[in-house]
């Protein structure tokens, strides 16, 4: 069920289209593991983590800030769900319950994952439930 949302633009301007629909990925595993450093990028991460530790802050400022800067990891998915298929059970078990992969649906339920996408859903629902 693909819904497209049409924005008449004004002054001349030519129409554009955008999407209103919402979907998952799903990957389609490959025949390789990728190596654990292909999962993530931490580039901007690291910079920032060094920049406060070279600060004049007090310890736990550093600690706040050098936790707030993780939001910084750019995970890889595709990679990861490569890795995922490759992975021992208890490496995938520790996957899903981090949300990295969801293979039960129901189980992301239960752990809370899904609570946002239905508030998500139903706040959609109600902006665009006329068109």
């Amino acid at each position: 069920m693909k819904q497209t949302l049409l924005f008449d633009l004004q002054d001349g301007e030519e129409d554009k289209k955008y999407t209103g629909k919402i979907e998952a990925p799903i990957y389609e595993p490959k025949n390789k593991k990728p190596h654990i450093l292909e999962l993530y990028d931490k580039t901007k991460y690291s910079r920032l983590r060094n920049e406060i530790e070279n600060s004049n802050l007090s310890q736990d400022e550093k600690q706040f800030l050098i936790m707030a800067a993780t939001r910084h990891i750019v995970f890889n998915y595709e990679n990861i769900a490569d890795y995922y298929a490759h992975a021992s059970k208890e490496a995938q078990n520790l996957m899903e319950r981090s949300a990295l992969v969801i293979i039960d649906f129901q189980q992301a339920i239960e752990l809370g994952y899904i609570k946002l996408s239905e508030e998500i859903k139903n706040q959609y629902l109600k902006e665009y439930e006329s068109e």
